[in-house]
C-alpha cells in the first residue's frame, strides 16, 4: 500500500503562504485583525473566501507555539517513489532517523537552496512531516520532493541499484567531505540522527563514509547544520567541475 500523503496541517505565515501558492489549502483559519497585514492579505488573495474562517485566537488548533495567526488544513502532498526520484535528479539527501521536526524542516530548506533533488526519510521512528517541520521549512517542503520509506538501509541499496553513490556523514570517518570528487557523480548524501549518527546497518550500506573537519574543541554538529554543509558541498564541487 502506498504511503499516505503529508502536509495536511500547515501553520506560520511563510509555510501557509507557500501552501496557498501551491493551491493546497482547503480551509484557512486567521486571527481577527491579521488580515490587515500585507503578508496575510496576500495569502487571503489566494484562498477562496468561503474557505476562510476568522477567529479570535488560532493557538488552540495549532501544533507549534507560534503559528503567527494562521493555521491551514491542506490537501496532502503525495510522496514520490525512489524510482521517480532517480528519473528527476542525480542528488538526494537521505535522513537516517532524524528526530527533531525543526531539523527536518531546516534540512529541507538547505536541500532546496542547494538545488538537490529531494529528501528520503523513514515513514516511522523519525521526525514527522508535521506542521512544525513545514513551519521550519518556510515553504521548502512544498518544492522539495520527499520519499517516505520503511527502511533507510534498504532505500540506500535501491538508490545504489539505480546508479547512485551513497556517501554517509560520520564523525569518526578519516576521509573529509570537502573536495570529495565522488560528489560530481549521482549521489545520495546520508545524514544520521541527532546524537547517535548513522545506524550500523546504514553505515555499512554506504559506499564511503566522510567527516566534516572541525576544531578539537567541537564534539559534533547539529544534524541540520551537517546536512546543510553536505548539500552545499555537492553544489560547490559540481560548480567547480564546470569551470
Amino acid at each position: 500500500m502506498a504511503p499516505a500523503g503529508y502536509g495536511a496541517s500547515v501553520e506560520g505565515v511563510h509555510a501557509v503562504a507557500a501552501a496557498a501558492a501551491a493551491g493546497r489549502i482547503e480551509h484557512l483559519w486567521v486571527e481577527r485583525g491579521r488580515d490587515r497585514r500585507p503578508d496575510v492579505a496576500a495569502i487571503l488573495g489566494l484562498v477562496p473566501r468561503g474557505a476562510v474562517t476568522v477567529v479570535d485566537d488560532v493557538r488552540s488548533m495549532a501544533e507549534t507555539t507560534a503559528p503567527q495567526g494562521v493555521v491551514a488544513r491542506c490537501r496532502p502532498i503525495l510522496p514520490l517513489d525512489l524510482n521517480a526520484f532517480r528519473e528527476r535528479t542525480d542528488a538526494v539527501m537521505v535522513l537516517d532517523h532524524v528526530e527533531d521536526p525543526h531539523n527536518l524542516g531546516a534540512v529541507a530548506r538547505s536541500v532546496a537552496a542547494a538545488g538537490l533533488g529531494g529528501l528520503v526519510v523513514p515513514a516511522r521512528r523519525s521526525a514527522p512531516l508535521s506542521a512544525a517541520a513545514f513551519k521550519a521549512a518556510a515553504g521548502a517542503l512544498e518544492r522539495v520532493p520527499v520519499a517516505l520509506v520503511s527502511s533507510i538501509p534498504d532505500a540506500i541499496a535501491r538508490l545504489k541499484d539505480l546508479g547512485m553513490w551513497a556517501v554517509g556523514l560520520s564523525a569518526v570517518a578519516g576521509q573529509s567531505l570537502f573536495g570529495l570528487d565522488l560528489l560530481t557523480e549521482p549521489v545520495a548524501m546520508v545524514v544520521g540522527a541527532e546524537g547517535s549518527g548513522l545506524s550500523r546497518l546504514t553505515a555499512e550500506r554506504c559506499d564511503v563514509l566522510v567527516s566534516i573537519p572541525m576544531s578539537a574543541e567541537t564534539e559534533s554538529l547539529n544534524a541540520s547544520v551537517a546536512a546543510a554543509l553536505a548539500a552545499y558541498e555537492v553544489m560547490r564541487v559540481r560548480a567547480a567541475g564546470r569551470t
